[in-house]
Formats: structure tokens, C-alpha cells, sequence
């Protein structure tokens, strides 16, 4: 991402499961530019990371309830939270839109990374990961035709 960008990375976004994930990419990052606004997405049903309560969720792989050994407050600028059914309908429109077969942590992020981008304004940066393919989710109600 660093050097698709060329460098000129203004944020980046990024759902928060185990913490291995955003703790190394944030590490590199402000070893390269500490200005990096860095910004953790957990499910708004179990938003443990900004103090609220576990709860249930279908945003899988994230938010698992407590915060992980690996989390660090001094690692997000900010945390944002985004329903499971906000991750669901972006990640829906993902593939109909991008054609990209993608989970709902990976529609999660994209709804964060959107909402900072909006918020960042034109000619800024902003970059996620896509981290999960949507094959799992084949036999669920993510991608039913019914």
C-alpha cells in the first residue's frame, strides 16, 4: 500500500479481530510517516474497543467480544463502529459492483474507509484491506437469491 500510494498515504482503516493485522501495518507506517491517521473498525453490536458492550454480530473474524491480547489503544487514531448490516450491504455491493467476492469484514472496512475518506475530502488517501474472500459465506444468507 505504502508504495502503490508512492507514499502518500493519509489514513488507513482497518477492522480489528485478533490486532495482529493492524498493530504490524501500523507499525510500518509510522516508522514512514508517523501522520498516518490510523482508524480501527469494530461491529457496532459489540463495540468492546470504544467501551461498550460485547454483543452479537455476523461480522466474522472481527469483534470478538474482548479485547485482544494484541490490542493497544495508542494504535487507532480513532475507532468506528459499522453495523453488521451496513458490512453486509457493502460487501453485496462489492460484488455486484467491483466484482470483488469479498466477506463482511472486508464490506466493514470498506464502509469505514469510506466514511474517512468523505470526511478527508478530495486528493487525500485513504487505504483497507481486503482480507477475506466470500467463499465461506455461500451457505449463508450473505449472497442468498431467495
Amino acid at each position: 500500500m505504502w508504495e502503490q500510494s508512492g507514499g502518500n498515504l493519509d489514513a488507513f482503516v482497518q477492522a480489528v479481530g485478533t490486532a495482529q493485522c493492524i498493530s504490524g501495518v501500523v507499525r510500518v507506517f509510522h516508522e514512514r510517516n508517523a501522520g498516518v491517521l490510523v482508524v480501527a473498525v469494530e461491529p457496532d453490536e459489540s463495540p468492546v474497543l470504544s467501551g461498550g458492550t460485547p454483543g452479537a454480530h455476523k461480522i466474522e473474524g472481527v469483534g470478538p467480544g474482548f479485547v485482544p491480547p494484541a490490542w493497544n489503544e495508542s494504535l487507532a487514531d480513532e475507532i468506528q463502529r459499522v453495523s453488521t448490516s451496513e458490512a453486509k450491504d457493502m460487501t453485496r455491493r462489492l460484488a455486484r459492483e467491483e466484482a470483488l467476492f469479498v466477506g463482511t469484514s472486508s464490506g466493514a472496512n470498506v464502509v469505514a474507509a469510506l466514511r474517512v475518506a468523505e470526511r478527508l475530502g478530495p486528493g487525500r488517501t485513504v487505504a483497507t484491506l481486503i482480507c477475506d474472500s466470500g467463499l465461506k459465506y455461500l451457505s449463508t444468507d450473505l449472497f442468498s437469491t431467495r
